[in-house]
């Protein structure tokens, strides 16, 4: 595993991150299935781990706490997100500084952290991130919960507004193969000494229509949240169905190999069920693309209309 520096900030970070979320975090996964995903991306080097109060309907991060009970935190990196929990069946959404705060507070417990690494704001307005409440943010920091702040948004206005200020220490976007416009924010970001994480760096099994192919009942979850969000994606993805095709490396290491391409980028965070799959995306970790393949994704990417 490769390690990069996240920003100014002084931490570095595996290149790979292990993202906790989605059907990870469902309590129809099995927990020791779960855990047994954690013990491996520790033991084969991944530092980064992102989860956030909101995700797997909330029991996300309650379960990413018992996985690293037995284990040293001190050189993790643990980010959690703020501003969205989830609460009766629903996605709740406060950006208060009392709802921030409390939530924080909360994520800790469930994480048996006295100290979070990065707290990121999860899909802020530009219009939210005022004076009083950056202030209110380097609070935080004062009172150590939490190392760095960070901003997690894919809507580039917002990226952008947050590249512009001090306060904020990481970003986080999607990049991915179906996103390369967003290489001009994250120059810009690191012109600003800001730390990025790419998220959804394998575009959620989008490219390939990977997403479609059923396995297993996870994958039925997976393709019915893509059939109702996604569809834009699964279309454009389809044009990267070459991937898996070439010799020498798997769709997935193509797909992250490209996104590590971009020096920029701090880690590639991305979730798995499977162990193969996990073994998969560790082996991009240092991975060059072929200069065909780098150039066939260079046209299909031409060809996504914009």
């Amino acid at each position: 595993m490769l390690y990069r520096d996240l920003g100014t900030s002084g931490l570095k970070v595996s290149e790979i991150g292990f993202g906790c979320a989605s059907w990870w975090g469902q309590p129809a996964f099995s927990e020791r299935d779960a855990i047994g995903l954690v013990d491996l991306a520790l033991d084969r080097g991944i530092t980064l781990f992102d989860t956030g109060p909101a995700y797997s309907r909330g029991a996300a991060e309650g379960r990413l706490g018992r996985a690293l009970s037995n284990h040293r935190t001190d050189d993790l990196i643990i980010s959690t997100k703020a501003g969205t929990t989830f609460h009766q069946g629903r996605v709740v959404r406060d950006m208060s500084p009392p709802a921030i705060e409390a939530s924080l507070l909360k994520s800790l417990g469930r994480l048996g952290l006295k100290q979070v690494s990065l707290m990121q704001l999860h899909g802020p307005s530009a219009a939210e991130l005022t004076e009083p409440f950056l202030a209110f943010l380097g609070g935080l920091k004062r009172k150590g919960l939490t190392r760095l702040i960070g901003v997690n948004s894919f809507d580039p206005l917002v990226i952008a507004k947050a590249i512009s200020l001090p306060e904020i220490d990481v970003v986080m976007l999607d990049y991915n193969l179906l996103r390369p416009e967003r290489a001009s924010l994250i120059a810009e970001a690191r012109r600003a000494g800001k730390g990025v994480l790419a998220g959804m760096p394998l575009a959620m099994g989008h490219t390939g229509r990977k997403v479609m192919q059923i396995r297993a009942p996870r994958d039925i979850w997976y393709a019915l949240r893509a059939l109702r969000h996604h569809r834009r994606d699964i279309v454009d993805g389809a044009r990267f169905d070459f991937l898996d095709r070439f010799e020498g490396l798997t769709g997935s290491q193509a797909a992250l190999a490209w996104v590590l391409e971009n020096e920029h980028i701090a880690s590639a965070v991305t979730g798995t069920t499977r162990t193969k799959h996990l073994i998969e995306n560790l082996r991009a970790s240092g991975l060059e693309l072929p200069e065909p393949l780098r150039l066939q994704i260079a046209k299909a990417q031409s060809e996504i209309p914009r």
